[in-house]
């Protein structure tokens, strides 16, 4: 299986999330689940459904959590370069034929946030973008046809001001 990469914040909030599940979360549904036991006959029981419903909603979350880390190759903030496009790097980048830039960071798949403009090396935009420099223009398929952009910059941090 190939391991996927994220970023070391991306890892450690997946974690955070999975203990937050496992230690606060599970227990609550075990204790719904419990009082709602107590209610009588489970086969006409809404609150006993409804917990085992968020039980096996948990467990599964909890599943792909632990599948995920156990699976990533974390890119750590320090080996990360910026010659290149590529994970934890910030890139400018232009519609060619236009004047309006705009910021993506490309991160692993578990951290994409679109309206937070974190897209995934493996989104059409990032995966067109991997190892280009600055300077350097890359096509992307998009339902409308191919678009080509520019890179303007690559950095560490997003800029606000684009």
């Amino acid at each position: 299986m190939e391991k996927k990469r994220m970023s070391r914040s991306g890892y450690e909030s997946l974690k955070e999330e999975l203990s937050k599940l496992i230690t606060v979360e599970r227990p609550l549904i075990a204790q719904k689940l419990k009082e709602a036991r107590s209610y009588g006959d489970l086969s006409e029981n809404a609150e006993y459904d409804e917990a085992k419903r968020e039980q096996r909603d948990l467990e599964t979350r909890i599943q792909e959590l632990q599948y995920t880390i156990d699976n990533a190759e974390v890119v750590e903030d320090d080996s990360i370069s910026f010659d290149e496009v590529g994970i934890g790097v910030v890139m400018t980048i232009r519609k060619v034929g236009t004047d309006k830039a705009e910021q993506f960071k490309i991160v692993g798949t578990n951290e994409v946030d679109f309206l937070k403009h974190l897209i995934s090396d493996e989104s059409p935009i990032g995966k067109a973008a991997l190892k280009k420099k600055v300077g350097d223009t890359f096509i992307v398929e998009a339902p409308a046809g191919e678009v080509s952009y520019e890179v303007l910059a690559i950095s560490k941090e997003m800029d606000h001001e684009v």
